[in-house]
């Protein structure tokens, strides 16, 4: 028998899990008969819901011994709820899963048989549309996704969701990764393995209101940049250099004005607007580095991922 582990991270899904229960029931009686050497281990990372999700996870876990579960102190993030699951599962095969069923289990027996008989490491999700979405997030999106497989060398595929199902050769390799700032697309990426890809247009949540904001998503992004690029350093570099050929060029201009004109106080405005531009670019270069510097102070500390209060 192989055993799928089923990772779902909960932050106040109270409302949802339910509804992913009742639908991933319907995919394991499927794979009963498509897959009969399957058994399934369902494990729900709660990362410090402030709702009743701990409560509806007791409740599932007293009825059903599939279920497991992992509930933080506090509130860690996604990030820390995945490396909690991937940390804690025991399965040959390993799923992420978003409780919301905005990663449709349907697809589950496809990406498995990827993996099982079509020699793959990973079988990946991606949405081909962002409808329900609204406008401006889905273009910071993009732009995000062009951004990166611009400045970094690791491949990250526009649309790609956290939902996947990988081998334990894959999980372990991610296990290996024991960074605190976290930003496993970047990851996944990075530890290579052969991926297949299914495409799928955007689900609405099935209960629930999402916990990304804008703002929250736009941290994330830079979190990811400073993990897989060093660009940013390099582009700060790139513009101390050309401002200074910049001044360079003005105290030049400057001379030969006084001397052709001899009116050194005029264009005072000007010059006030300069000096506010370069401190502007002196500040910017520097909280790129500061960016970098801090993610050092947090990697030194050795604090752990996460912090578990109760597991079943």
């Amino acid at each position: 028998m192989s055993l799928l582990t089923v990772i779902v991270p909960c932050y106040n899904e109270e409302e949802a899990i339910p509804f992913f229960y009742e639908e991933m029931g319907k995919t394991i009686e499927k794979f009963k008969t498509d897959f009969p050497d399957v058994s399934f281990e369902l494990l729900f990372i709660d990362d410090g819901s402030k709702d009743g999700t701990l409560k509806v996870l007791k409740e599932l876990r007293s009825k059903d011994e599939r279920v497991h579960y992992v509930s933080f102190s506090r509130n860690f993030g996604k990030e820390a709820g995945i490396y909690a699951g991937l940390d804690n599962a025991k399965g040959d095969y390993v799923v992420i899963m978003d409780a919301d069923l905005q990663d449709p289990p349907s697809l589950l027996p496809d990406m498995y048989r990827a993996v099982t008989e079509e020699g793959y490491d990973s079988a990946a999700t991606r949405r081909v549309t962002r409808k329900g979405e609204p406008p401006i997030r889905s273009f910071f999106a993009r732009m995000f996704y062009k951004l990166m497989n611009g400045i970094s060398k690791t491949e990250i595929v526009d649309g790609a969701r956290d939902y996947r199902i990988m081998s334990r050769k894959m999980v372990d390799a991610i296990l290996s990764m024991g960074e605190y700032n976290r930003f496993t697309k970047g990851i996944y990426g990075w530890v290579g393995f052969n991926t297949k890809w299914f495409a799928y247009e955007n689900i609405e949540r099935v209960a629930g209101e999402t916990k990304w904001s804008f703002w929250k998503l736009l941290l994330y992004s830079i979190e990811g940049i400073v993990a897989f690029s060093t660009a940013p350093l390099a582009i700060a570099s790139l513009l101390g250099l050309l401002f200074m050929v910049l001044a360079f060029v003005l105290i030049i201009f400057i001379v030969i004005k006084t001397l052709m004109y001899g009116d050194p106080t005029s264009g005072w405005p000007s010059m006030v607007c300069i000096l506010t531009m370069f401190g502007g670019i002196q500040l910017f270069s520097i909280g790129i580095i500061g960016q970098y510097l801090a993610k050092a102070y947090l990697e030194t500390k050795g604090r752990p991922i996460y912090i578990a209060k109760e597991k079943e």
